[in-house]
């Protein structure tokens, strides 16, 4: 299955949940925004979350500083 990941095609198996997404692209232990097709997916989502062929991912990285 093809998804868009931050503007780039990434090809993942096809039972691949938000969760596991996050955990393969090193994202585990980090303060992130998950947004799929234009919709903000909560964290305990992720878990339940079935990715589909198509389907359009921004992954927002949270940023410290002053």
């Amino acid at each position: 299955m093809i998804l868009i990941i931050n503007g780039e095609n990434l090809e993942l198996a096809n039972t691949t949940t938000a969760k596991d997404l996050i955990i393969k692209l090193g994202y585990k232990n980090q303060l992130i925004a998950l947004e799929i097709n234009e919709n903000i997916i909560s964290k305990s989502e992720y878990q339940n979350f079935i990715l589909k062929a198509g389907d359009k991912i921004n992954i927002i990285e949270a940023v410290g500083g002053g």
